[in-house]
């Protein structure tokens, strides 16, 4: 099982860098976990995508169906005092954004504070090395 970030969800969706590095891990480790707001962070991706003509209208209407199938298979983190608390403390070790401490939070609750022995994927540099530093193994893709 890994943990799934939403950096590495969207090229899951949309033909981008790491799309087939990405795909390859699915495909080695289909048992995906993610944050409950994971589902709107890639929307908000897409959209931000159509809106500066990155890409086609018809393709973001394909990866958000795709992102609807996707969610039928995943595991969610959902939220919890546990995901919060666990969040804002990672903001006070690391220099992440909200949403990314939120990401965070929901992977340390998922391994039950013990991330040592868990897989962690994200595209994100900075959320990457959080999590690194936080004791999980990191899902290198190239």
């Amino acid at each position: 099982m890994i943990f799934w970030d939403s950096s590495a969800v969207v090229p899951l969706l949309l033909a981008e860098d790491g799309s087939d590095e990405v795909g390859d891990v699915l495909r080695k480790d289909a048992d995906m976990i993610v944050w409950w707001g994971t589902p709107v962070e890639v929307l908000s991706a897409l959209a931000r995508a159509e809106r500066a003509h990155a890409v086609e209208s018809a393709d973001v209407d394909l990866a958000r169906r795709a992102l609807e199938h996707l969610g039928e298979r995943w595991n969610e983190v959902l939220p919890s005092d546990e995901v919060r608390e666990r969040a804002g403390a990672g903001l006070l070790r690391h220099p992440l954004r909200a949403g990314d401490a939120l990401q965070l939070g929901a992977a340390l609750t998922w391994a039950r504070g013990r991330p040592r022995a868990q897989a962690f994927l994200s595209l994100d540099a900075r959320l990457a090395e959080a999590a690194r530093q936080e004791g999980f193994e990191i899902v290198m893709v190239t």
